[in-house]
């Protein structure tokens, strides 16, 4: 839609959210991300609203889900609350996520997982909208190197095996060194004679 003020970015994507309950949607992404109401309108027939809203610095669209027309010339979408699930995950980059998280939750986001220090070097955590739609909130504590990535990678397995603690820094992740005594295992299939 060509709204002067409203209309998404050239060239960028746009999520587009279905939902049931549009209205109680824009409010809720208000109260929860600090959305701001772009643009909004009844659908045609009346049934259902369609909105622009800017969060952050990207724009989504809200639209009350549909059924097919009777004359089979419109599909019908969905929302993640028909569905019983959803096809997508919302990441967000925010300076503060653990205050962002707590405003989401407050005002009626369901925690799915709790903010915690990825191997990757985000702050993060993901929560459920009211509307069926995740939402992955981070903060970006360092950038790694592509070199220092795996290990990490490695060590945090190992850590959610043996429980929670701190993550040991940058220097102290090294990949392991192969052993003379090691022997690789047969690939599947084959046997070793």
């Amino acid at each position: 839609m060509a709204i002067t003020g409203a209309r998404a970015e050239h060239g960028r994507v746009t999520a587009h959210l279905l939902v049931r309950g549009g209205r109680k949607a824009i409010e809720f992404y208000t109260r929860a991300f600090g959305a701001a109401l772009l643009y909004e309108s009844a659908m045609p027939d009346g049934n259902g609203v369609h909105a622009h809203l800017r969060v952050g610095t990207s724009m989504i669209m809200i639209t009350d889900e549909r059924p097919p027309s009777p004359d089979g010339v419109m599909l019908g979408i969905a929302a993640p609350e028909t569905l019983g699930a959803t096809t997508t995950i919302l990441e967000c980059y925010v300076d503060d996520v653990d205050a962002s998280y707590q405003r989401a939750v407050d005002a009626g986001a369901k925690p799915l997982m709790p903010v915690c220090n990825a191997f990757y070097g985000d702050r993060m955590g993901w929560v459920l909208d009211p509307f069926g739609h995740v939402w992955a909130l981070s903060t970006v504590l360092e950038e790694l190197t592509l070199v220092a990535r795996p290990p990490r990678r490695t060590r945090s397995r190992a850590a959610a095996v043996r429980g929670p603690g701190p993550m040991p820094s940058a220097d102290a992740l090294e990949p392991p060194a192969l052993s003379s005594k090691t022997s690789a295992a047969p690939a599947p299939g084959t046997a070793k004679r």
